[in-house]
């Protein structure tokens, strides 16, 4: 990997970080992503959770059933109607997962040096001496000396929550592992990960197939987070599928958590419309030191291919504390210099104490590192990987920035129906909101803002700085003047404009692009 420049390139004065830190109206340009459960479903937390910053709401199908998931996403709707906050929904399929069922439920004590045999005879309750598993090609798949890890949430970090296993034997279908760590494993499922092992189970699962063409179609889910994708052929799998179940405009992001996603991520980036960089799971498969090159090179050839990047695990002590840690608060930080689209928080809103905090805090790191973020230097390198001629649209948007930034503009608009001209806008990091009024294709297409929307505007919710303008279907069609008034009038609403600010304004007309500088002021 070729080395590179420091994002932040002028010292920061030690009179700016002591300053007390001034509140706006949004905390970050960076996305937060929620995952949904228990201590954040209730409609008052869920109105929290949306005036914190959630952008994206992710229902993760490795917990809980449809119909929990489905009251959950229904006092969603009610909370968005309550507060007028929009929010896209993330349906997360299960993938090639491997679970361990403890039955009981009660706590399994590990202790260092013992041997325990994992068996796929579900017909066996789960202890100390042995762990049923749902998959009877684990013996074929790996070796003596091979490293498994287990847990019920495993990829905390935590040596007594989670267990590492070495493989020492094959018997028949069983594999016999000594353990390596004491640990109590709580919980009535434990997931297993076989480091750098490939496990042959489809990306898709029947499971998944079934929750996509029940759940899915019937909330019209706005992005599927495909766990565990391995290959390009996995996002093409399941593109037609959605097709195949009138799902074609819902997008994929494709999750990459393995060594074999890792080794077919540039085709992988090629087909999906995003990626979620599932850092627990590669942190396994990849040695410590490696984690954060795959980081800033996964990230890096996102930025350039105009594709979201979102990344997980940031703040895992947050599940149980009200702070995170100064390392924690540092790797968002750093996420966002890397090019982050968004965070992800799992397990901190999904079943922690302090869900809201979570997002406020997390928000607030993000918005402090943009402020130091180098976004003439990212600009420029992005604008040298397109390759000449640079197609006339995506030209006009980066001028767009560059222009907003150079009049100090309070922030862009733009108008779509696709959401195409958010999306490059946003490849090009402006350092300010983008307001995108992304108006239905025709009337079939629209609905009420306060329930589910415009898919294509919520989707435009995991872009970097963009927030969609609602749209109802009597501006179909609306004139320039109108379609302004209709962006200036929500930005004034929500608080980012003043009547004293410019605006860059980015548009098609006929079959041009064009970018006009407008004053607030002027605009009856």
């Amino acid at each position: 990997m070729q080395s590179g420049h420091m994002l932040i390139e002028e010292p920061v004065r030690l009179a700016s970080v002591l300053a007390p830190t001034k509140e706006k109206f949004f905390p970050s340009l960076t996305k937060m992503v929620a995952t949904l459960g228990p201590k954040s479903r209730s409609v008052e937390t869920l109105e929290k959770c949306l005036k914190a910053g959630m952008s994206v709401a992710r229902f993760d199908f490795s917990s809980f059933d449809s119909a929990y998931h489905q009251e959950t996403l229904d006092n969603l709707k009610k909370a968005i109607e309550n507060v007028q906050e929009l929010c896209a929904v993330m349906l997360d399929t299960v993938g090639p997962e491997l679970q361990v069922k403890n039955v009981t439920g009660e706590p399994i004590v590990l202790e260092a040096g013992n041997h325990v045999t994992i068996t796929p005879d579900c017909s066996k309750a789960a202890s100390s001496e042995i762990f049923p598993l749902n998959f009877n090609g684990l013996a074929k798949a790996v070796k003596a000396g091979d490293t498994i890890f287990m847990g019920q949430y495993l990829f905390t970090g935590s040596e007594t929550t989670s267990v590492w296993l070495e493989v020492k034997e094959i018997s028949g279908e069983d594999v016999v592992c000594e353990i390596k760590n004491a640990a109590t494993l709580a919980g009535p499922i434990f997931t297993l990960h076989a480091a750098q092992v490939r496990i042959d189970l489809p990306t898709l699962s029947e499971t998944d197939k079934q929750i996509i063409s029940t759940w899915g179609v019937h909330n019209k889910v706005d992005i599927i987070s495909l766990s565990f994708t391995r290959h390009a052929e996995d996002v093409r799998e399941l593109r037609a599928f959605l097709k195949s179940h009138n799902l074609g405009d819902t997008q994929i992001f494709a999750k990459v958590e393995d060594f074999e996603g890792l080794e077919h991520f540039d085709e992988i980036l090629q087909e999906a419309d995003g990626i979620i960089l599932s850092r627990g799971d590669l942190g396994i498969d990849l040695p410590p030191q490696d984690v954060f090159l795959f980081q800033k090179s996964a990230m890096r050839r996102c930025n350039i291919a105009g594709k979201p990047a979102i990344i997980t695990r940031v703040v895992d002590s947050m599940v149980n504390n009200l702070r995170p840690t100064r390392a924690e608060a540092t790797d968002v930080a750093n996420a966002v210099l890397d090019g982050t689209d968004g965070i992800l928080l799992g397990a901190e809103t999904l079943r922690g104490p302090y869900a809201v905090d979570a997002i406020k805090t997390v928000s607030r790191i993000c918005g402090e590192a943009e402020t130091v973020y180098n976004q003439p230097q990212e600009f420029k390198r992005i604008v040298r990987s397109v390759p000449d001629p640079m197609e006339n649209l995506e030209s006009v948007a980066s001028t767009a920035v560059r222009a907003a930034i150079k009049v100090k503009a309070a922030a862009i608009i733009t108008y779509s129906t696709s959401g195409r001209s958010a999306r490059l806008i946003a490849k090009y990091r402006p350092t300010m909101p983008v307001l995108a009024v992304v108006f239905p294709r025709d009337e079939s297409e629209s609905s009420t803002w306060t329930t589910n929307g415009i898919a294509k505007a919520r989707q435009c919710l995991s872009l970097r700085a963009v927030y969609p303008v609602p749209t109802n279907p009597n501006d179909v069609g609306a004139t320039s003047e109108a379609s302004l008034k209709l962006a200036l009038d929500y930005g004034k609403k929500i608080e980012i404009l003043k009547d004293h600010d410019r605006v860059v304004v980015f548009q098609k007309i006929g079959d041009s692009s064009v970018v006009e500088i407008v004053n607030i002021g002027d605009v009856v």
